[in-house]
């Protein structure tokens, strides 16, 4: 298979179809074109509309609002526009505890105790991380359906310690996207499609889709998103919002149905750097249960804030894809005006060339991915209390339920997953040998050859249509499986609009690096403000 292909379908990463149809791009008016091409944003009544996070502690600290009255907003912000109005369909199930969670952290609040910054903060997040209530944890998969986890996931115990209100979950592509070679991101059997909230027929990318499309349309205040290769920076980048795909090991993967041991990691998305930051922050912990947070003991921070400085780009290094800066995607010209706001910020940048390295390395990966994903679900589902129990267990479901299941496409991917021999494999550890070592030895090199402070490159082009009938089809270039497959951090950061879809800025860079990279990150948004938000417009062909 050709691993732009499988990543681009993947992104490693229903709505009932209208008038028109979700498998073509239909032509739109020529006031809703030159609407879409402007860059500029509609005004939003919606009272919190682009709030960030800061801007809602201040309204409950002034008694404006508590955090009763914000999640009520959200919740009714998602009935009026993704289960109605365009029917975004971002957002899986909402939390019929929503409302008690926000009631007690009110009475915290008046009796003196606040925990933090997140402190009544309504979040959503993916159906694929456990929570112990009574929302169900999916995948998106109708095999799945009514399960409930048996407890929270090891982030979500955080994200309650911290305060935050645990407002619904997300959509997502089914099984992050891990089931079919020409899958269509952001559809799964029991949520259907999720739609890119700037324009309705275009993809939202995958597979944390209904959290980038959330996030996006403020339908919550900041969501949190998994990613094995690209599914949280691909769908921020489409999605005009802030991704963090962290090292893998900063945050635990317990409670998370998995695809990968060793590229698998959640991540936050958000509207602005510093919103990211302080979700991070939040989420980071040493897991008993997940030994490779071990590693970040003594490398993480409880407060990436402390790196958001304006200035941040000053004297920096940075090295940009030289593959990215040629061709005729409408996300070159994006890159280029970027470079020199980096450039007008102090920042000298020196031209590379990593893909062609990590290019020969895809095959690996994907080997590495269909073997860790057979052992990693399988040992999920055998402690989970679901109906299924293995691979082969979802397979046959999917197959006697074919009509609901796979009315699009099928499950080529999950069959070879269940093909592959085990974890000791000789083909597996060549395979994961190749792929991580031989990803982590090009970015190092990279970093030290040049004494970069880090790498910048297209997120990936702007998102193209839906199609549930040939899946995926992406133009133009990508950047998420260098990071992915070294288990390096990754951030993404809207450069700007192509023809009314968004384009992110990634920034790339070393092992736990996550705080240098936010500094560059905050400096870069500063200066270039790109975020726009969302005007739900309908089909057109830019």
């Amino acid at each position: 298979m050709n691993r732009r292909l499988f990543l681009r379908n993947g992104s490693l990463a229903g709505v009932a179809l209208t008038t028109w149809s979700l498998n073509a791009c239909a032509p739109e008016t020529k006031e809703a074109e030159a609407a879409a091409g402007s860059g500029e944003a509609a005004p939003d009544a919606f009272e919190l509309s682009e709030a960030t996070v800061a801007e809602l502690q201040e309204m409950m600290k002034s008694g404006r609002h508590s955090a009763r009255s914000l999640t009520e907003l959200y919740l009714k912000r998602i009935e009026a526009i993704d289960k109605n109005g365009p029917k975004l369909n971002a957002v899986i199930e909402v939390n019929p505890d929503a409302l008690n969670i926000a009631d007690t952290l009110d009475k915290e609040r008046k009796a003196g105790k606040v925990r933090g910054p997140l402190h009544g903060i309504p979040v959503l997040i993916k159906d694929n991380i456990d929570t112990h209530d009574q929302l169900q944890t999916t995948a998106g998969a109708l095999a799945l359906a009514g399960h409930k986890a048996r407890q929270d996931a090891f982030i979500v115990q955080r994200l309650r310690a911290a305060g935050a209100v645990l407002l619904g979950k997300t959509n997502l592509s089914e099984w992050a996207n891990f089931r079919s070679t020409r899958s269509t991101s952001g559809w799964s059997s029991r949520g259907g499609q999720t739609r890119n909230a700037y324009i309705l027929d275009r993809t939202p990318s995958g597979s944390s889709s209904g959290s980038g499309t959330a996030v996006a349309a403020n339908l919550c205040a900041v969501a949190i998103g998994t990613e094995t290769d690209g599914s949280v920076v691909s769908p921020a980048s489409c999605s005009g919002i802030v991704g963090i795909k962290p090292t893998v090991g900063l945050l635990s993967r317990t409670g998370i149905i998995p695809i990968s041991a060793t590229q698998d990691t959640a991540g936050p998305m958000a509207r602005t750097v510093r919103d990211a930051a302080l979700l991070l922050g939040a989420l980071a912990g040493v897991d008993a249960a997940d030994a490779v947070t071990q590693e970040s003991t003594g490398k993480a921070s409880s407060d990436y804030t402390t790196f958001l400085v304006p200035d941040g780009l000053k004297s920096k290094r940075l090295g940009v894809e030289k593959n990215h800066l040629k061709g005729s995607s409408d996300a070159v010209p994006l890159l280029l005006a970027a470079l020199e706001v980096l450039k007008a910020q102090g920042a000298t940048i020196v031209e590379i060339e990593l893909e062609k390295h990590i290019d020969l390395l895809g095959e690996a990966e994907y080997d590495v991915l269909l073997y860790e994903f057979k052992d990693g679900v399988n040992k999920y589902l055998s402690t989970a209390g679901a109906a299924v129990k293995t691979v082969a267990d979802v397979m046959a479901f999917n197959t006697q339920n074919k009509a609901k299941a796979m009315p699009f496409f099928q499950q080529e991917t999950l069959e070879a997953a269940h093909k592959t021999e085990g974890l000791t494999s000789p083909k597996y550890l060549a395979a994961l040998k190749k792929s991580h070592q031989g990803a982590r030895l090009a970015l190092d090199n990279a970093l030290r050859t040049d004494r970069l402070d880090g790498i910048v490159a297209v997120t990936n082009g702007p998102a193209p249509c839906l199609d549930l009938i040939n899946g995926d089809s992406w133009k133009g270039p990508g950047f998420s499986s260098p990071a992915a497959m070294a288990g390096y951090p990754h951030i993404t950061v809207p450069m700007g609009l192509a023809h009314g879809l968004p384009v992110g800025l990634s920034f790339v860079g070393g092992a736990y690096q996550e705080g240098p990279l936010l500094t560059l990150a905050y400096a870069y948004e500063q200066a270039a403000k790109k975020r726009v938000a969302p005007q739900f417009l309908g089909p057109f062909v830019g």
